[in-house]
């Protein structure tokens, strides 16, 4: 530990530059799969700009709670499944899975495809429970 910090000290533009591309990469490679959005601004986008709230996770998940309005398409048939959401090409498109982890590389997907505004609930729907907002049950 004293040599890390010795180094550090020893090296600040290079320790410095370091820190600024780990940021770098982990802000560009968040921002690939849509912009991350909060439970708030989920809430606003569906009242106010008629979003699309797209469920990544799989039926039985979906079926035990979901958002009101979603559609289910789960992540692992996405690729299969894409032309189902054609035509909400043109509106926001928030995606959701459990915890976010999917979401990202949905969103890439999407974007491939031509969908021009995609977004991903940050957080996924653990996010969305924390903030004890309601569930549908199928």
């Amino acid at each position: 530990m004293d040599q890390l910090i010795e180094f550090i000290g020893n090296h600040p533009l290079l320790v410095g530059a370091f820190v600024f591309f780990i940021v770098a990469l982990i802000v560009t490679e968040g921002r690939k799969g849509g912009r991350g959005v909060t439970v708030q601004e989920l809430v606003r986008m569906v009242n106010h700009e008629s979003a699309v709230v797209v469920d990544l996770r799989d039926r039985k998940e979906f079926s035990s709670g979901h958002i009101a309005g979603a559609i289910n398409v789960p992540y692992a048939s996405l690729a299969s499944r894409k032309d189902e959401l054609k035509s909400h090409q043109d509106k926001p498109v928030i995606l959701v899975c459990k915890i976010g982890q999917h979401a990202s590389a949905a969103g890439s997907q999407l974007i491939k495809e031509g969908f021009s505004d995609v977004r991903r609930l940050s957080g996924g729907m653990a996010e969305w429970l924390n903030a004890n907002l309601p569930l549908v049950k199928n």
